[in-house]
């Protein structure tokens, strides 16, 4: 299902049961795998990776160099980053850093995720978290910068502090 007033580039692959709601564009090359859900106003940058059964809320733009692997879940308004150091005069024309989301991680609305780390697999990330830096499978991180405060377990109930 894409609705109408969204774009779909050429050369993109959309899996089985993807629902692609309101307003979100597709960019060439984008890879989106089955079951998943863009929300209203997502942006899915050009060669981007996205597995199976990922949950992708409203006004996330997904870059060229993130990949998220199966069931990660982007919040609200959560932010991915693809150059480290950004400046208009000075593009960087393709080189973008990679970030990588591992399966099940949990990323909470308004998060941001500074490009060139790995989100380690089951992890959360709080809202309003800035991650500057890798982040443990099964960390839960907080504040900005984010740093671990805890870890969860599969269904993301905090069993240690």
């Amino acid at each position: 299902m894409v609705h109408p007033s969204s774009y779909i580039d050429d050369d993109v692959q959309i899996g089985e049961g993807t629902k692609v709601w309101h307003f979100c564009h597709v960019q060439r090359g984008a890879r989106i795998g089955k079951n998943c859900s863009l929300g209203q106003n997502v942006n899915i940058g050009n060669n981007v990776k996205i597995g199976n059964g990922v949950r992708i809320q409203n006004n996330v733009s997904v870059y060229e160099g993130v990949e998220l692997e199966d069931n990660v879940f982007c919040g609200p308004s959560c932010v991915f980053t693809n150059v480290l150091v950004p400046r208009a005069h000075f593009p960087v024309h393709g080189q973008y850093q990679r970030t990588l989301v591992k399966e099940g991680a949990s990323l909470g609305a308004n998060c941001t995720i500074v490009c060139g780390h790995t989100i380690g697999r089951g992890a959360m990330i709080a809202a309003g978290a800035v991650v500057t830096r890798d982040v443990p499978d099964f960390a839960l991180m907080a504040g900005v910068p984010a740093r671990q405060i805890g870890v969860v377990n599969e269904q993301g109930e905090i069993i240690e502090r």
